[in-house]
């Protein structure tokens, strides 16, 4: 997710225009199903999956897509097997690039991928190359949370006791960073505080955020435009601020 735009990004997911509302709910149903694959379709015995739906719902996703994305997953329907990719590149500023598909199709999505970059000003990178800046973290956001709770110390002592590492606090909203094991006690404490996570999941975190002028900030956020308009393209994240 690229600096300042995280909040207005998150926001806009959930009034999506129509044109580009079934690209949105095409990511939603691969996370639904992958969830459903690696866990079981049951939605209270399979946390991940619980998540997924619970974000595909606040983005307005209707429940017979859901449904059927739960039935890909299990192999209730016969569909074909899906594959998860992380692929890597530099933008302008030498910001680094890291970008997750999930694809019934290797080939397809490699292509699509390496030529999106390339056109939109990015450059490939080999395995490895960028993913050493990254940590895989738990990752919760929550929407103006100053609004909807009365004692803000109390909430971050309830986040740090559930395993938070790390809190961003803005005007905007709050992010909760944390171990992957961590994750369930995250969004369960969120819950618990009466509040709704707007994200969730599990996502690459830059080890040091790089600073970037407005011009660079343009550029990256056209890259990451383009690829997020793949249907194979999951997640997009980025080094910058």
């Amino acid at each position: 997710m690229a600096g300042h735009n995280k909040w207005s990004k998150i926001k806009n997911k959930k009034g999506a225009a129509d044109a580009k509302r079934g690209a949105m709910f095409s990511r939603l149903g691969k996370a639904i199903a992958i969830a459903a694959r690696e866990g079981g379709g049951d939605v209270g015995m399979n946390f991940k999956l619980r998540v997924a739906v619970d974000t595909a719902k606040a983005a307005n996703m209707p429940n017979d897509n859901i449904e059927r994305a739960i039935k890909r997953g299990t192999g209730e329907d016969g569909g074909g097997e899906m594959f998860e990719g992380v692929y890597e590149a530099y933008g302008p500023g030498g910001v680094a690039i890291v970008v997750e598909t999930l694809s019934d199709n290797k080939n397809r999505v490699v292509a699509d991928v390496t030529s999106t970059l390339k056109k939109a000003g990015a450059t490939p990178a080999d395995q490895g190359s960028v993913l050493f800046n990254f940590e895989r973290k738990s990752v919760v956001t929550v929407l103006d949370p100053k609004a909807q709770v009365e004692d803000m110390d109390a909430l971050e002592l309830a986040m740090i006791d559930a395993g938070a590492d790390d809190l961003e606090i803005e005007d905007e909203g709050m992010t909760i960073y944390a171990e992957l094991a961590a994750f369930q006690k995250i969004v369960e404490a969120v819950e618990a505080a009466g509040l709704k996570p707007d994200e969730a999941g599990l996502e690459y975190v830059a080890k040091m955020p790089v600073d970037i002028d407005e011009l660079t900030q343009e550029k990256l956020d056209k890259i990451i435009d383009a690829l997020e308009e793949l249907d194979d393209v999951q997640s997009v994240f980025t080094s910058a601020k």
